[in-house]
């Protein structure tokens, strides 16, 4: 009962909206009442109910009529569906899970850490900073690849900059360690792309997937000190080894 009501309501005002523009733009156009209504089938007095606002029974292919004949266009749709996932939902959701294992585990995390203060292009998916152990952790959440190559060079970069800021946070006779990872959504497309090439996968990550995964998830563990690779599940939910191929 409350959604009739309250469509009752929104309908009136949208009358009164739609009304008065019909009415501006007909006066603009020097136009009568019976001149606007001969070219779309209303009568005189039917196009006066509508400009007054009275229009709430007039049905969608009379206000197109209307868009038609004045010349100016009507769109008709639903605004964003509230409860519609952003276009990166894929990619939030593993940002959202390792931020979710590092509140778990303790340690200090950050979002979209910019690694060029002046360049906000630059940023490291989720970082963490882990004080008991003096470790800075790189995580890159990967739904979708596009460019394997400058994903990579990307990574090493952020893993130089982490580096100086590990030095900035500390100095430099005790700075913090920087360990990398991947975290990557074990969809069909993504684990037949890391199968077809695995000499580059397998050079390129060289620290303990089991290993890395345990770091991840346990507050007590210490993560490798090699750039390491693990899988998501589809739904963001957990972490599991990556299992190497031979060529």
């Amino acid at each position: 009962m409350g959604g009739r009501l309250a469509g009752r309501r929104l309908a009136r005002e949208a009358a009164a909206r739609l009304g008065s523009r019909i009415s501006e733009a007909r006066r603009r156009r020097n136009w009568t009442q019976a001149r606007l209504g001969d070219g779309v089938g209303l009568s005189n007095a039917r196009i006066s109910q509508i400009e007054a606002g009275n229009g709430t029974g007039v049905t969608v292919e009379t206000l197109f009529a209307l868009s038609y004949a004045l010349g100016i266009p009507l769109r008709l749709e639903f605004a964003r569906d509230a409860a519609h996932d952003p276009i990166d939902a894929g990619h939030l959701k593993i940002q959202e899970l390792m931020l979710r294992l590092a509140h778990r585990a303790g340690r200090a995390r950050m979002f979209e850490l910019a690694t060029r203060p002046l360049d906000t292009g630059h940023s490291i998916d989720v970082c963490q900073r882990d004080d008991a152990r003096r470790v800075l952790y790189i995580e890159e959440c990967w739904n979708t690849f596009g460019n394997i190559n400058a994903a990579v060079r990307s990574t090493r970069r952020k893993i130089a900059e982490a580096q100086q800021l590990a030095v900035a946070l500390a100095g430099e006779r005790d700075p913090y360690r920087v360990a990398a990872c991947w975290i990557v959504r074990a969809t069909r497309t993504n684990r037949a792309l890391l199968a077809r090439y695995p000499e580059v996968f397998g050079a390129t990550f060289t620290g303990s997937s089991a290993l890395w995964v345990r770091a991840l998830t346990d507050a007590t563990a210490e993560p490798p000190a090699e750039l390491g690779l693990v899988w998501c599940d589809v739904g963001a939910t957990r972490l599991f080894a990556w299992r190497r191929q031979a060529a």
